[in-house]
């Protein structure tokens, strides 16, 4: 007796999955904190976004380097370019998000300023588009049982 047994996967793993989640959190609280700092210009804002950018970066680049082994031992490779994607997505998530490190630690101003504010934004957007890649859409394995 023969039976297609056909089952839902996302290309990321469980792992994963609680790595993808801190940048997830992370970065739109820095954005949220860097808005606040521009309505009230108070100091510890920026103080609180720094650190919530440092601490996202070190997780995106643990889900930079997952997903980069993931294209090549993992899920990912069956997923037909999503999983290629993916790792585009959080790469620039990555790269952008040290640049925004780098510019919240100027002095004053400028550490969040019109520049701060655009790179907070494009961390969250793709951080949440990264997420939306992984585990939006899902793809079939089929297994002969």
């Amino acid at each position: 007796m023969d039976r297609t047994v056909t089952r839902a996967l996302s290309f990321a793993n469980p792992l994963h999955a609680t790595l993808l989640a801190f940048p997830v959190a992370l970065y739109p609280s820095a954005l949220l904190s860097d808005l606040t700092y521009w309505r009230t210009a108070e100091i510890q804002w920026t103080n609180f976004s720094s650190w919530l950018i440092a601490g996202a970066d070190v997780f995106a680049g643990l889900v930079c380097a997952w997903a980069l082994i993931g294209l090549f031992v993992g899920r990912a490779r069956y997923s037909r370019g999503r999983g290629t994607i993916y790792f585009v997505a959080v790469a620039a998530m990555f790269v952008l998000g040290v640049l925004n490190a780098f510019q919240h630690a100027r002095d004053g101003w400028h550490s969040v300023g019109p520049m701060g504010l655009v790179l907070s934004t494009l961390c969250t957007i793709l951080a949440l588009v990264a997420a939306f890649l992984a585990y939006g859409e899902t793809f079939s394995a089929e297994k002969r049982a």
